[in-house]
């Protein structure tokens, strides 16, 4: 993990994956601007319905526009790992590719090329993943709220999980059916594996403006970890 970290980090000034970052937090950061404004405008509008309308009692439209803020601000932390990463999938082929073609060049050429479809697909399917084990997650955490470190640390395993499953997807769908490839090529990475990837990205989304490139690192990371992983998977 930590070779796989290092050889990530090292690689970050790469030009194909500097294009890679830009383009997808200039997309995931404009397309959370208008999701936080609609579910602001949303917040604000079911409060006003449930009684907290301007006439209800003095200064009503504050106390609903600082609690519409603050729940905004709240589902917006949660929201931003699963939006900044459903991005990234949609370009993640280039960030494996930008690592493949400097450390894994025969894993690079044995590989196939997701199409558009699939990578939209894929993105869309990793979302709804993250959604909605997030939202299964609530509940726990609730319960656990009492406990002062116990809601968050549900968030953060349920997260771990589900990053570290999408991230090592990234990278073993492009070999998975290569083409020539007679055996499909089985899962490299086994769930503590995973976990402990997707916890490492986790703690780092947690940090201001790392947060804008730890879906990258973990992306170039997971591309080590699988070609590092026993035999290479071309080889299979």
């Amino acid at each position: 993990m930590l070779t796989a970290l290092t050889l990530s980090l090292a690689q970050l000034s790469d030009p194909r994956i500097v294009r890679v970052m830009a383009k997808s937090i200039g997309i995931a950061l404009l397309l959370f601007a208008m999701l936080a404004w609609a579910g602001w405008w949303l917040i604000d509008l079911a409060l006003a319905w449930a009684g907290l309308a301007d006439g209800s009692f003095a200064s009503a439209g504050e106390v609903r526009g600082l609690a519409a803020l603050l729940i905004t601000v709240i589902g917006g932390w949660l929201l931003w790992r699963i939006l900044a990463l459903a991005v990234l999938q949609f370009f993640a082929d280039d960030v494996v590719k930008a690592v493949e073609a400097r450390h894994y060049p025969a894993a690079l050429a044995a590989a196939r090329t997701l199409e558009w479809r699939e990578e939209l697909a894929n993105s869309a399917r990793g979302a709804g993943r993250a959604l909605g084990y997030n939202l299964l997650a609530v509940p726990v955490a609730l319960v656990l709220l009492v406990t002062g470190v116990g809601a968050p640390l549900v968030f953060m395993i349920v997260n771990a999980l589900l990053l570290g499953r999408e991230l090592t997807e990234m990278v073993w769908l492009r070999h998975v059916h290569a083409p020539g490839r007679t055996v499909p090529l089985l899962m490299p990475l086994g769930r503590l594996e995973r976990l402990a990837l997707g916890g490492v990205v986790v703690a780092l989304m947690m940090v201001p403006f790392v947060n804008l490139l730890a879906p990258f690192l973990g992306a170039a990371a997971a591309t080590h970890l699988v070609h590092r992983k026993g035999a290479s998977l071309h080889a299979l």
